[in-house]
């Protein structure tokens, strides 16, 4: 009856506390995970978690199978992995491009990670920043490319990594500190200070100010920590991924604020060409992203299937 798919469950219902997020994290819908709980419960007789809870929290069977878990899964990567290796070889190369200035966090960390899983595979990311990384793959300077739009490209797939928001930023001692959220004249009254890119890549102009039928007076800069300082210093508004800015946000030196009612949320997503995306360690690759994602970044979430 117990079977590995349980077993990741278990796994992902513990660390994310919610069965709309372990739902959405598992690409399953909320119904079919709780089918599978209570088919899990009925079999043993035993409940596994505490239902009243917020967040769910794990019974005593249910931390005994999350126990079994942890080790389990573990040992089934590793000889996957093994197994892959022996299947197609150790060597391999992986290429890849980045649209955003803000991926490094969370990048660098899940590379790190595929180095001690694939340690003979030549890990490289393409030096600065390109407005159409999935141009790259054409042209074969890149085998990956880290996207939040999916043009139709015969040949190449997207593979969904998460989703995430996209904060407004002020000052500590701006008009709006005190408010709740940013809207679009809040942005179109003042200054907006962005990365110096085309304002086509801008998803607070596109996404926010566009649509309201508003422009911006925008101020460029080159690093995240310029724009951040800007804002500190009454000199104008950003927005910015929140996990870019959550250590800053943290410790007081600028407040961030929802975008809107619903905040201003963006798809990531790795692009490659269908037969590369088939080899075992590109696989793992983007398993590693969610997971490390997931681990460690704050206000993300699983991306909605459409």
């Amino acid at each position: 009856m117990l079977e590995i798919k349980h077993l990741r469950l278990i796994q992902t219902l513990s660390e994310t506390g919610t069965l709309s997020a372990a739902a959405k994290r598992l690409f399953l819908t909320q119904s079919a995970l709780s089918h599978q709980i209570l088919a899990l419960e009925e079999y043993y007789g035993l409940r596994l978690f505490e239902r009243k809870s917020q967040p769910l929290k794990l019974t005593v069977a249910g931390k005994r199978l999350l126990q079994l878990a942890n080790v389990l899964l573990s040992e089934t990567a590793i000889a996957e992995r093994d197994l892959a290796r022996l299947k197609s070889g150790n060597a391999g190369d992986l290429r890849i491009a980045v649209e955003c200035h803000t991926c490094f966090d969370w990048l660098m960390p899940a590379m790190d990670k595929l180095r001690d899983h694939w340690p003979e595979v030549e890990l490289d990311i393409l030096s600065g920043f390109h407005t159409d990384p999935v141009n790259l793959l054409s042209d074969e300077k890149a085998d990956v490319a880290i996207v939040t739009e999916t043009p139709a490209k015969t040949g190449i797939v997207y593979y969904p990594l998460f989703s995430f928001e996209i904060v407004g930023l002020v000052g500590r001692r701006h008009a709006l500190a005190g408010t709740t959220q940013l809207n679009a004249d809040d942005f179109a009254n003042d200054t907006l200070i962005t990365y110096a890119v085309p304002e086509a890549l801008i998803d607070l102009i596109q996404q926010v100010l566009k649509p309201a039928g508003l422009s911006a007076n925008r101020r460029t800069t080159e690093s995240t920590v310029a724009i951040l300082q800007l804002v500190a210093s009454r000199r104008g508004l950003a927005a910015l991924p929140n996990w870019s800015v959550q250590p800053y946000v943290d410790r007081g030196y600028v407040l961030a604020k929802r975008i809107g009612e619903q905040g201003l949320w963006r798809n990531l997503y790795a692009a490659t060409w269908q037969s590369f995306g088939e080899q075992a360690y590109v696989q793992d690759f983007m398993n590693i992203i969610r997971e490390v994602g997931f681990q460690s970044l704050k206000g993300i979430r699983a991306i909605e299937s459409t």
